[in-house]
């Protein structure tokens, strides 16, 4: 595969950032505190997403899909290991810039195929900068000297001409393509003169292979995090290569919250070794007979351990989990992460139902899978585990307070936990579900004749600002409307993996479509109809009946969803921290009252600011985070953040929007 695979990476994160926020969406409209049915939407009241490019051979493509996951896995890692080894990242920099530069004829002539006589201006003036002051274009003096870049193909000009693909392509060795950019790529090697100079166009494939390496391991984790990373990589694909202009421009007010919210994509690790540091092992799950996957980053002598519960849907390699996975083992802590009880890895080996969505069994098997985990950790590293923390975020934080609330009544085999640590957490689940419906039918507010439109244009928006540098301070040029939207359309894909997980394990033949793992497009258009309110009422209820748990009643789910219903036994544990964004669009004002009323000044913190998750990133919450769970590591751990020892609560930082609830 090529070099743009890092910029796939980029738009992925920033096209679907929430895959670790509180629950599913959907298309159709859930009210606060019950569960309507929904009759059917006219055309015009439906929000339907922009079509990918056609996928008429899905199951050859998929197949080459795996067959270059299997090479990048089992050749490209593991050798670029080696090779960042012996070549260091200035000389890997340097043969990438070398590649950029013998490649100028194709972005010249593109430029002058498509009209953009700037562009073609600004490339001579890069390639004879590079060339003369850069040694031949080892040194990118151009972008030093902030001469822009114009990167133009022959797949984009074909596309200029007025070329519009009609078949998706996974190209073996290469990766997603369709029969336009295909053809360009011919084109583009056509152009490159040492193409024709034997063996030394052999360097090309050197050069390939160079600036891939940096970008592998990346690649890889993502893949892993992803429920189907074939069509989140196709879908990202039509979007980055639809060679148009796009307006910045913010058209109507912006909604701070959801803004925020969407800011929690740049919280991530800072080390980009950290993730292969973890040692990834299963353990067997009794319920099931199955065994479960966990990544573990263990210190080298006895420590506290802190095991991360994500949020709903979210994968134990997904950005976010490893983030704090990191931020705690800075600070001397040894972490586990595991996938969220709504990811597919979960359900299919740890859940002891078919489906997910009733609280008091998702998070039974969840704390049972946490106790195998800790058990196998016992065993395998005697002496090594000191205190046991429980940290989850959004759904994970909430539940893990229902393990914290029912820890007098749950059976003695199961692990026990010195401290509790719930960050962001919903009151009640089907307030946030109601919230994030809302947020996807934000797209309604389009007229019907423009939305298409609108949504089309949001979602180049963001393979625009894939191509750029973003940092958590960037201010994202989205209005209410789409930054709502967004949001929706994450939790829209989070709802639809998990219906196909689970009628994939168990058919209850409410689809029409057959269902193949090999042709899932028609199978996917058709879930993407099914409301949250569907899920519960179609798949959850009935399949629930039949083991003698009656949710046909709103009430029995609301209720079960609740952290008011679990108000005495929260009160009565005082392990329990917790950390909330005052503006979190999940939150009501009355939820918000109600978490200020139930817990002390010194459990609870609040942030003025940070939407859902969106201040993660800030050097106060992640202090706030560290002194949660200080008391429990009696080494005080001076790190490279500079991060100093802290007490429970987090008294007023200046900018961060941090005080305490008295």
């Amino acid at each position: 595969m090529t070099e743009r695979i890092g910029r796939w990476l980029t738009l992925l994160g920033l096209v679907f950032p929430l895959g670790c926020s509180v629950a599913a969406d959907d298309a159709s409209r859930i009210a606060t505190n019950s569960i309507i049915q929904p009759g059917p939407l006219q055309t015009e009241d439906k929000v339907v997403l922009p079509k990918s490019v056609p996928d008429p051979i899905e199951p050859f493509n998929r197949a080459m899909w795996n067959l270059n996951m299997g090479l990048m896995t089992g050749v490209m890692k593991p050798s670029s290991k080696v090779y960042r080894f012996i070549v260091r990242k200035p000389l890997r920099t340097g043969i990438g810039n070398f590649g950029r530069n013998l490649n100028f004829p194709d972005r010249l002539i593109n430029n002058l195929l498509q009209a953009k006589w700037t562009g073609a201006r600004d490339e001579t003036y890069r390639f004879l900068c590079n060339t003369i002051i850069g040694v031949g274009g080892l040194f990118d003096t151009a972008t030093y000297w902030e001469i822009p870049s114009s990167d133009k193909d022959f797949g984009q000009t074909f596309g200029y001409w007025g070329w519009k693909p009609k078949v998706y392509l996974m190209i073996p060795l290469i990766g997603p393509s369709n029969e336009r950019d295909g053809t360009g790529l011919i084109a583009d090697a056509a152009s490159n003169p040492v193409t024709y100079f034997s063996p030394y166009s052999y360097g090309l494939y050197g050069i390939s292979y160079n600036n891939l390496t940096d970008s592998v391991d990346e690649y890889v984790r993502v893949t892993k995090s992803e429920a189907d990373p074939y069509f989140v990589l196709q879908y990202a694909w039509t979007f980055a290569r639809q060679n148009q202009v796009v307006n910045f421009q913010v058209r109507g007010e912006q909604d701070q919250p959801s803004l925020e919210t969407l800011q929690s994509v740049f919280f991530t690790f800072h080390n980009p070794k950290f993730p292969d540091r973890g040692k990834s092992h299963s353990v067997m799950i009794p319920a099931t007979g199955k065994k479960l996957s966990f990544t573990a980053w263990l210190q080298p002598g006895r420590a506290p351990i802190v095991y991360i519960v994500p949020g709903l849907g979210s994968h134990r390699l997904a950005g976010a989990a490893i983030a704090l996975a990191e931020l705690v083992f800075e600070r001397g802590f040894s972490a586990v992460c595991v996938s969220s009880p709504f990811n597919p890895e979960f359900m299919e080996h740890a859940s002891s139902v078919e489906l997910p969505a009733y609280t008091p069994v998702d998070c039974n098997d969840l704390h049972a899978g946490l106790t195998a985990i800790d058990h196998d950790l016992e065993r395998s590293h005697p002496n090594r585990l000191g205190s046991k923390a429980l940290l989850g975020y959004s759904m994970g934080a909430f539940q893990s307070l229902f393990i914290a609330a029912t820890e007098s009544t749950n059976r003695p085999e199961l692990v026990k936990f010195d401290r509790y640590l719930a960050i962001n957490t919903p009151v009640r689940l089907l307030y946030g579900v109601s919230r994030l419906d809302e947020f996807y039918n934000a797209a309604l507010e389009w007229p019907a004749a423009e939305r298409m439109e609108d949504i089309n244009d949001t979602f180049l928006k963001v393979a625009a600002l894939s191509r750029t540098s973003l940092t958590p301070h960037s201010s994202l040029p989205f209005s209410a409307i789409e930054s709502k939207f967004l949001i929706g359309v994450a939790f829209r894909l989070i709802l639809r993996d998990a219906i196909f997980s689970t009628q994939s394990r168990h058919n209850q033949g409410i689809l029409e479509h057959p269902i193949d793992k090999w042709r899932r497009d028609p199978l996917y258009q058709e879930i993407l109809q099914y409301s949250y309110s569907d899920y519960l009422k179609k798949f959850v209820t009935p399949y629930y009946q039949t083991r003698g748990i009656d949710l046909t009643s709103a009430e029995a789910l609301a209720k079960a969803g609740d952290l008011r219903t679990y108000m005495n036994g929260l009160q009565a544990n005082k392990k329990i921290r917790l950390i909330e964004n005052q503006n979190d669009i999940l939150l009501a004002e009355e939820d918000l009252k109600w978490l200020t009323t139930t817990f002390p000044q010194n459990e609870l913190t609040v942030f003025e600011t940070g939407g859902h998750l969106g201040n993660l990133a800030h050097p106060a919450v992640q202090k706030a985070i560290l002194g949660a769970l200080e008391d429990l590591n009696p080494i005080a751990v001076k790190t490279k953040k500079g991060f100093e020892k802290t007490g429970r609560a987090v008294t007023p930082v200046k900018g961060a929007g941090a005080f305490r609830v008295d």
